[in-house]
């Protein structure tokens, strides 16, 4: 549990809710942040319960809990509200980004019949505008609601607009400047307008250099910026350089979460994010196309040592190191390619250039390869009593781990160079591939050092 949340808080919420104890549990909630609300809706097992427990909050808090709870759990809530219901319990108490996360997976129709209810025509325009976005751009997790001010505005003049427009805005970190087309010029942070005198002209004492993200780029683009220039928050601006909202760091922090579980997942060989609530579907869905190309590779690697099968009846004893050189192979060709996909997320992998991180990478696998090779030939001497056997393997290990190595690094470049996600060589992709070049590396080297090979 968080400290907010603690067990003894979750046991007195769950017997006030199964009690139906409303003013009991309006006094355990009080204190408690929307995040450990949504945490105890998500621990009380009984639908009926969760709604209980929501329905006793305060419309403020009761959306903002929404924003927390889990998607599926949500989902089933909502639908037990009409259309007004949402609009006025929740859209109308949230940010327009919060807004439309809340409604962006319903049908259409059900979407715009909850924006007419909402009283508030230009709040339900800007939510109307965030669904418009693709929910990978910058744009469907960016917020419409930010305090900006024409550059023509004196600091007197500012400073109204600032009070007028924070009433909208729930976390005020800088205030844009436009000029009268609305495009952005710069930002004023409230310490240099505290300190400015009142006769100093904006124009004189704005941030001109100011980091922004284009609506249509994609959300790691903007996840990225706010990383590198270590900000809170970031404008969004459309073609021409107009403003049309900010991304503040809640967000990016959601999105690096998203990123990273999207990596994990292709890393473990799921075509997609799955949860154990997901229904059986789903799942399969989401395992089966890796499945199969391991199964793909797994017949491909049977159909390798197919063809040494009459070289293995002479010498039987080469089937006991297969499976230790796939697996080597394997190993050594996820190491290289989790290092080089961590380069890549973090911009350091061309800091070398690519031909030096290659031969760095050749070298690193040149000296574990030998250490292990010289392992196993130790094994295979001290236990085999068989020196052919023992060098032919040594050199086989050592190869394959030089090849996977090498092809560790290269295919997350590939896939780098081709807009596919990298972490795509982490998974089963590069296991299965350096299974099926270990096994042929392995019998290549057996045939021109051991006996007739």
């Amino acid at each position: 549990m968080e400290a907010g949340l603690t067990k003894n808080i979750l046991n007195d919420i769950k017997y006030a809710t199964e009690r139906r104890d409303s003013s009991r549990l309006k006094e355990i909630c009080e204190g408690l942040h929307p995040e450990d609300l949504a945490k105890a809706a998500g621990a009380l097992t009984d639908p009926e319960d969760s709604s209980f427990l929501l329905s006793v909050l305060e419309e403020g808090t009761f959306a903002e809990t929404l924003t927390f709870l889990d998607e599926h759990k949500r989902e089933k809530l909502l639908t037990r509200l009409s259309a007004k219901e949402i609009a006025e319990k929740v859209l109308e108490n949230l940010d327009s980004d919060d807004a439309t996360d809340i409604i962006q997976d319903m049908p259409e129709e059900r979407q715009r019949e909850i924006l007419l209810e909402i009283d508030d025509s230009a709040h339900a325009g800007d939510i109307a505008e965030l669904l418009e976005y693709d929910e990978d751009t910058a744009g469907a997790i960016m917020a419409k609601e930010l305090v900006k001010v024409p550059i023509t505005a004196s600091l007197i003049q500012c400073v109204r607009e600032i009070r007028r427009q924070a009433e909208d805005t729930e976390d005020i970190y800088a205030i844009y400047v436009v000029d009268e087309r609305g495009i952005l010029k710069g930002i004023l942070p409230l310490k240099k307008l505290l300190l400015a005198p009142t006769s100093a002209r904006l124009s004189d004492i704005i941030e001109t250099e100011v980091a922004s993200v284009n609506a249509t780029d994609s959300k790691a683009r903007a996840a990225e910026l706010m990383k590198k220039y270590d900000l809170v928050v970031l404008p969004v601006v459309d073609s021409m350089g107009k403003l049309l909202g900010r991304i503040t760091i809640d967000d990016v922090v959601d999105v690096i979460q998203e990123e990273a579980e999207k990596d994990f997942a292709l890393a473990s060989g799921l075509s997609e994010n799955v949860t154990s609530t997901d229904n059986l579907l789903v799942v399969a869905r989401a395992r089966l196309p890796w499945l199969l190309i391991g199964l793909g590779g797994g017949i491909l690697g049977s159909r390798i040592i197919g063809q040494y099968e009459d070289q293995l009846q002479i010498h039987p004893e080469m089937a006991f190191f297969i499976p230790l050189i796939a697996a080597m192979g394997g190993n050594a060709g996820v190491q290289s390619s989790a290092i080089m996909v961590q380069g890549l997320a973090n911009q350091t992998a061309f800091r070398i250039g690519l031909i030096r991180r290659l031969l760095k990478e050749l070298f690193t696998a040149l000296f574990t390869g030998s250490v292990c090779a010289l392992a196993l030939l130790i094994y295979g001497l001290i236990f085999t009593d068989n020196f052919e056997l023992a060098v032919t393997v040594g050199v086989a290990l050592l190869t394959v781990i030089i090849i996977a190595s090498v092809m560790g690094t290269f295919i997350p470049l590939l896939l780098y160079r081709f807009k596919i996600d990298p972490a795509l060589a982490t998974g089963p992709f590069i296991t299965t591939s350096n299974d099926i070049l270990g096994l042929f590396v392995y019998f290549s080297v057996g045939r021109l050092l051991y006996g007739s090979f």
